[in-house]
């Protein structure tokens, strides 16, 4: 009897986290990464010292090792050029390779995302004015911020 092996993808972790860690590091991805943990999910969560060296080739390599992203959305989200490259790789690893994507609303609207309104607007806007931003780079991460939001996820609003 043939295998296919082919078909089932090896995955060096179960989760994800993308994150801005000035926001949520201390607080909701912390308690958030310790349950994963406790209930031995592999979880892959950036350390602080990638942020130093070269780490951004390590978390994309990370993110298509994974079977499930989650996106954590947060006021300062769309000020890190990081974030906004690891949500561009997740989206692909979605189309490309059926990776689940959850999003989580994290004292953000939803809707602030998709339009990239409030401090999502303040933010493209630096990037939109930065002389060395790459023009196509930045159109895909509003495109890939318009897109997120309409997958289905979490409003932490919704459980205050």
């Amino acid at each position: 009897m043939a295998s296919s092996s082919s078909s089932v993808p090896d995955w060096k972790y179960d989760v994800f986290l993308n994150f801005r860690g000035e926001d949520t590091r201390r607080t909701f991805i912390g308690h958030l990464y310790k349950a994963l943990v406790q209930n031995s999910i592999n979880t892959f969560i950036d350390a602080e010292q990638l942020r130093k060296g070269n780490g951004l080739s390590q978390l994309l390599t990370a993110i298509s090792d994974s079977r499930l992203s989650i996106v954590v959305f947060s006021q300062n989200y769309a000020s890190s050029t990081w974030c906004l490259k690891e949500i561009v790789q997740i989206l692909q690893c979605m189309d490309q390779k059926k990776q689940i994507v959850i999003p989580i609303f994290y004292e953000v609207n939803p809707s602030h995302v998709r339009k990239i309104e409030g401090s999502f607007e303040k933010a493209f806007s630096k990037h939109e004015h930065d002389p060395n931003a790459d023009v196509e780079e930045v159109q895909r991460w509003r495109s890939a911020l318009q897109r997120a939001p309409n997958l289905c996820g979490w409003d932490s609003q919704n459980y205050q």
